[in-house]
């Protein structure tokens, strides 16, 4: 299930619903985004006030959802739930939910893993950080690109 949404969601509740009533589920991992108030190392950036984060709907969805469906295609999954916030936030707001049921542990922690690790480098939204400084997008990170590269299908055997 897949949501792109501006409002706050309830981690407990989310995750309690998405294993309810399935006696098949042995393991429900989930993994929360949050805005923090960072400070880029020792250059001396102002902190982050606000986070904006933009999308285009339609596109947004299709994507996420066909995402959702490769993970599911990779491990054996009883749910999975990614609910991906827009809008302006601030240090503290939630931003991003990503919860994965399976039969087993290991299921579930790598499909978490893997949808993360997507969201984060070719999930289509667009961030803008707030700082006394004025504000700029963001720019994805090197680090973030390696570790989504352990998923590439090409390296599979």
């Amino acid at each position: 299930m897949i949501r792109v949404q501006r409002e706050d969601f309830d981690v407990g509740a989310e995750m309690a619903a998405l294993s309810e009533g399935n006696p098949r589920v042995g393991a429900v991992v989930s993994f929360v985004g949050v805005v923090r108030e960072m400070v880029e190392g020792a250059s001396g950036e102002p902190a982050i006030t606000a986070l904006t984060l933009e999308h285009y709907p339609g596109m947004t969805e299709r994507q996420l959802a066909e995402i959702e469906a490769e993970a599911r295609a990779r491990w054996p999954l009883e749910a999975c739930l990614v609910v991906h916030r827009y809008g302006r936030l601030e240090p503290g707001d939630r931003i991003v939910l990503v919860v994965t049921a399976s039969a087993h542990r290991q299921a579930a922690l790598e499909a978490c893993s893997f949808l993360i690790d997507w969201l984060k480098t070719k999930a289509p939204f667009w961030k803008r950080e707030e700082t006394a400084a004025g504000a700029k997008w963001v720019a994805a990170r090197d680090g973030d690109d390696s570790a989504a590269e352990r998923w590439d299908k090409t390296d599979e055997k």
